[in-house]
């Protein structure tokens, strides 16, 4: 359920109103009053986010000298309440010439009024990107004397932005070198148990473009996804090829991608925005590849000798390897790490005799910090990135596959 919101205060820090307005009926308009007497002057502002006063929840947060106030009066999404206020408070910072705080509040009045009619419609969010918003309402805001950002150069073709056809990319680009740049960012997270069996393991992953294209392209990405690559062969009636395939959880994407296409067809079209992106996040949790094994052997030699072996296994391939690789046992750093090999650390640890000290060594986990160029923990692979454009023009494709250490942890 979205978030039905029935009013919106910005306070300053002493609990004054700044500017307030009222979405719905079903609240007073003295609400405000219960957050003060209830939250501010409790001092409970910073202990959780939401309270329930009254049969009435209060959803707020601190930007600078302002406090945010999102009253409901019903069981609203309470992380997209959270989501419009960030966005708000971009885009109000947009017109502010970078600026949020209680004078820019005190020198804009008219100006967000006339956007808060704008980005929430009887409670509900609108649009709220800026560069659709500076297409009609032009009027500038009063702008910080210490502020230089320079202002925003209005958006071409107003109708097609409005109607929401594709409202992150302004026509007329053009470049003499067109590229795609597409880097596969994955984070692997373990924990292991001292016996070597796997307890939890996953795999977050993004990807993330770098588009410098011409014109309005049209772009098509194929990946290796089980879903994808049988729906693909289902359309072209024939078989779907062999190979390794994964399952993707938790998929998300950016707005420009195509949802109608890609719950249809299973593949990830979109017209992309211009410059750096995230076009989709996602989650692995079967088949993980794990990029090392971590083989730990602690002996207590008595109450202040212990001896320590720690064997560090990479199982990625020969042609690979591994930057930045740190294992915290204490903590040695390994520059370089090539694959299928290994390396043993053997260490003899003595500890100061404390009088009277009978409690057993708290052994706390190994944890690894890593790097792994052009591997993927998840086996995500790209099988092709097409770009179409009326006119016809060459691209160069660029792709990367990075894999780093999450929460990566072996239990001794």
């Amino acid at each position: 359920m979205p978030v039905a919101a029935s009013a919106i205060y910005f306070l300053n820090l002493r609990g004054d109103v700044l500017i307030n307005r009222l979405y719905r009926d079903d609240v007073g308009g003295n609400m405000v009053d219960a957050f003060r007497m209830h939250i501010m002057q409790t001092k409970e502002l910073g202990t959780c986010p939401v309270r329930q006063i009254g049969g009435c929840s209060f959803l707020y947060m601190r930007i600078s000298n302002v406090y945010i106030v999102i009253v409901v009066s019903s069981n609203a999404n309470v992380a997209c309440a959270f989501k419009f206020v960030v966005e708000a408070v971009a885009l109000f910072k947009s017109y502010f010439g970078g600026a949020f705080d209680e004078d820019a509040i005190r020198n804009n009045f008219v100006l967000i009024y006339e956007l808060l009619d704008e980005i929430m419609d009887f409670g509900y969010p609108q649009n709220l990107s800026p560069e659709i918003l500076k297409l009609y309402i032009t009027q500038e805001g009063v702008r910080s004397p210490f502020s230089s950002k320079p202002s925003d150069k209005p958006v071409p073709n107003a109708t097609l932005q409005v109607t929401g056809a594709v409202g992150w990319r302004r026509e007329g680009l053009v470049y003499k070198k067109n590229e795609v740049f597409l880097d596969i960012v994955e984070s692997v997270n373990l924990l292991m148990s001292s016996k070597g069996s796997v307890l939890r393991c996953d795999v977050t992953g993004k990807i993330l473009m770098k588009c410098f294209l011409s014109g309005m392209p049209d772009l098509k990405l194929g990946l290796n996804d089980k879903i994808g690559l049988e729906k693909e062969a289902q359309l072209k009636s024939r078989p779907a090829k062999s190979g390794k395939t994964i399952e993707l959880d938790d998929v998300t994407f950016h707005q420009c991608v195509n949802l109608t296409r890609f719950n249809s067809e299973k593949t990830v079209s979109f017209v992309p925005p211009d410059g750096e992106f995230e076009s989709m996040k996602y989650r692995i949790t079967e088949g993980v590849n794990l990029p090392f094994r971590v083989l730990p052997t602690i002996k207590e030699l008595g109450r202040t000798r212990m001896e320590i072996n720690v064997k560090v296994k990479s199982v990625f391939g020969a042609k690979m390897f591994a930057l930045g690789v740190v294992v915290k046992v204490p903590v040695p750093k390994i520059r370089k790490f090539p694959g299928q090999t290994e390396a043993t650390m053997s260490a003899e640890v003595e500890l100061i005799s404390t009088m009277g000290e009978k409690k057993s060594w708290n052994r706390p986990p190994i944890q690894m910090e890593f790097q792994v160029p052009m591997f993927t923990a998840s086996g995500l692979r790209v099988r092709f990135l097409k770009v179409w454009e009326k006119s016809g023009y060459n691209t160069v494709e660029w792709v990367r596959y990075i894999t780093r250490a999450g929460s990566y942890e072996i239990r001794c």
